[in-house]
């Protein structure tokens, strides 16, 4: 339907426009009338939609507004009234569930207007506060060109003020919730009243709807009212006097209560938790259902580092922005970001940032462990493969161990010698292969009194022997000595030490040395003069051992991973020198080992030209023999034993060496 309307739409412009004339550059603005008012809750009031052409000719125009459907609802859209619009393609629809209304409309032959009503609707009012009527991106003006130009250029939105009808009745006023527009984190609303006129008797009730009137029946002639556990939310109370037997008007007083703290939510750290850079990134966001957020504060408290006994004392909490960039240097902080709503209800969040050098940030990764271990699992393999060649080689060369296609081919050599003639050669020893593995690995490795107590709002409960213990909160009354007592659960031990609140409440204190390892209860009270408030619920807190005590001196964790670590290094180090060593001399031994093959290679080479010669004479003794006669059955095999054996001689004279070549490579 809505297709074939616009369809229907810029074809009327298309038309329009071709009887229009020539395009000219205009600007049209669109606006509410009135933009501005004060109404009472259950009141209603009208707003147009205006449309000024600044001298352009508009033939078209499509709008969409959105308001508030919890403050104001439409009950009445018109389009049947004044309005410029010809030709309604989709007629004015609202939705109050959703907050939106949205209507189409031509103008045949187009129109020139400074002022023209588009249409005209009744708001009504249903709850006080302020509600934004506005055109959405959507919304647009379309000129009578023939091209349907865009002009809207700007738009008037609309803001208006809902509030409570004026007091008929007594004159309320309220302790707890003294702004009927601002919300109070209190669950307790009191109502005090006065009447000029001396009244029988006075009727009233707290209720969700703005404008309800109590019943006829009279509460007594008291002039206050309690009521208690209050939900978040807008509430009412209502009230009116019996005077002279007759019910007056009544009177309306809003009160906001929001007791519901913000969403949680987390702290991102940019480039990480654990980083070498000394400037990190802060991201933190929440949200809030009720009063919606006000302000973000944060604090960063030093646990440990260079610059415990530099740190500054500061205002406990720094009003912020995300992001928010810090500059740190090394050690380890907990940063702590406070969320609060529009009521002043807060929300927590802490996060530990650690700031190390590079050294320290590879001892911290497990990878670096399980590197430097396979490493020197691999370089301990190797080293055992290299020395163990290396006594191969070297008893071999001692032994003078010749390999066995050596062997083999001296025992045929001698066979021939025997069959030949005589024979000369020298044999040799040498011996050995060497394989060496060497690889590597990827990365290897916190008496009652009056007197309120404070609240404890953070504390470090899971912390190591080598950072800071802190505790923090707030107290009722500002600039008031805090007492914390730390007690050792296992040796009963108490310590106590004082602190005392800023001018907004806010305490918190910080130990000046490393808690021994083990278990802690920390509880807070309140001094005022000579009294002393009620303890503050217990924190158990663990102290985990991160560091070795030796008297006086410390040495943590860290530092016995960085020895451990370089320890590691160490080894292998030595067994890569030592893998070398072995090597070295393995090859050196080699070296002489090949220039010994090749000799006693030469010599057999010589042993079989000899053995090729005497062979030869032979043949030539079996020639003569066979030109003068026939050869008997015997001189024939031998003949054949000859030249067979001849053969084989020279081939392995020309092919030998290098497969000795061959062996040694």
């Amino acid at each position: 339907m809505k297709a074939q309307g616009a369809l229907f739409v810029f074809a009327l412009i298309f038309l329009a426009g071709v009887l229009g004339g020539a395009p000219r550059a205009h600007a049209a603005t669109m606006s509410l009338s009135p933009n501005t008012g004060t109404f009472e809750v259950g009141s209603t009031f009208i707003v147009s939609v205006v449309l000024n052409g600044e001298g352009a000719t508009v033939n078209a125009f499509d709008v969409e507004l959105r308001f508030p459907p919890d403050i104001l609802q439409i009950v009445s859209p018109s389009s049947t009234g004044k309005s410029i619009v010809g030709t309604w393609v989709e007629r004015p629809m609202y939705d109050n569930q959703a907050g939106v209304m949205r209507f189409q409309g031509g103008i045949p032959g187009g129109i020139t207007t400074d002022r023209g009503i588009v249409a005209t609707f009744t708001f009504r009012a249903r709850k006080i506060g302020d509600a934004i009527v506005r055109f959405t991106d959507t919304s647009e003006v379309f000129m009578h060109d023939g091209k349907a130009t865009p002009i809207l250029a700007d738009v008037t939105n609309g803001i208006y003020r809902i509030v409570l009808p004026p007091p008929q009745g007594p004159i309320v006023v309220s302790e707890t919730f003294p702004d009927q527009t601002t919300y109070y984190a209190e669950r307790t609303a009191l109502f005090t009243w006065a009447s000029n006129i001396l009244a029988e008797g006075y009727s009233f009730m707290l209720s969700l709807r703005p404008v309800d009137i109590p019943d006829n029946i009279s509460e007594g002639r008291q002039q206050s009212a309690s009521y208690t556990n209050l939900t978040s939310g807008v509430h009412y109370f209502h009230i009116k006097a019996l005077r002279e037997g007759a019910w007056g008007g009544a009177t309306h007083f809003a009160i906001h209560v929001d007791i519901d703290p913000p969403a949680r939510f987390p702290i991102t750290v940019n480039p990480s938790r654990v980083t070498t850079a000394q400037s990190v990134i802060l991201n933190f966001a929440t949200t809030d259902a009720v009063s919606g957020i006000s302000h973000y504060e944060y604090r960063v408290i030093p646990l440990g580092g260079d610059n415990i006994a530099q740190a500054e004392e500061q205002s406990i909490f720094i009003e912020a922005e995300s992001p928010q960039i810090l500059s740190l240097g090394h050690g380890v902080y907990d940063v702590i970001v406070r969320a609060y709503d529009t009521a002043g209800n807060i929300t927590e969040e802490t996060e530990r940032i650690r700031i190390v050098t590079p050294f320290e940030f590879a001892v911290r990764n497990p990878w670096t462990w399980i590197f430097l271990t396979v490493f020197g699992v691999l370089l301990g393999f190797g080293a055992w493969r290299a020395y163990r060649l290396h006594k191969r080689v070297d008893a071999a060369h001692s032994e003078k161990r010749l390999p066995k296609d050596i062997q083999h081919d001296l025992e045929e050599l001698k066979h021939y010698r025997k069959t030949y003639g005589k024979m000369s050669m020298m044999l040799f020893v040498a011996g050995m292969s060497v394989m060496v593995l060497f690889g590597w690995a990827v990365s290897a490795q916190a008496d009652e009194s009056v007197v309120a107590p404070p609240f404890v709002t953070g504390a470090s409960r899971d912390i190591s022997n080598e950072d800071i213990f802190y505790i923090r909160g707030k107290t009722d009354n500002a600039t008031v000595p805090v007492i914390v007592y730390v007690q050792d659960i296992e040796s009963g031990s108490t310590r106590s030490f004082e602190v005392t609140s800023d001018n907004r409440g806010d305490w918190l204190y910080r130990h000046d040395a490393f808690l021994p390892t083990g278990r802690y209860i920390v509880w807070a009270q309140t001094r005022l003069g000579e009294s002393f408030s009620p303890p503050t619920p217990q924190v158990e807190m663990y102290v985990r051992q991160t560091a070795f005590q030796f008297g006086s001196s410390r040495l943590s964790y860290e530092t016995l991973y960085i020895i451990l670590m370089l320890g590691l290094f160490a080894i292998n180090i030595g067994l890569l020198i030592f893998i070398g060593i072995h090597i070295r001399h393995a090859r050196t031994k080699r070296r002489a080992w090949l220039n010994e093959v090749r000799e006693a290679e030469e010599s057999l080479k010589r042993g079989f030209a000899v053995v090729r010669n005497d062979i030869g004479k032979e043949l030539e003794i079996i020639h003569r023999i066979k030109k003068s006669n026939a050869l008997s059955e015997e001189e024939r095999l031998r003949e054949e034993q000859l030249l067979g054996d001849l053969d084989w001689a020279e081939k392995y004279i020309s092919k030998e060496i290098w497969d000795i070549q061959e062996k040694g490579e």
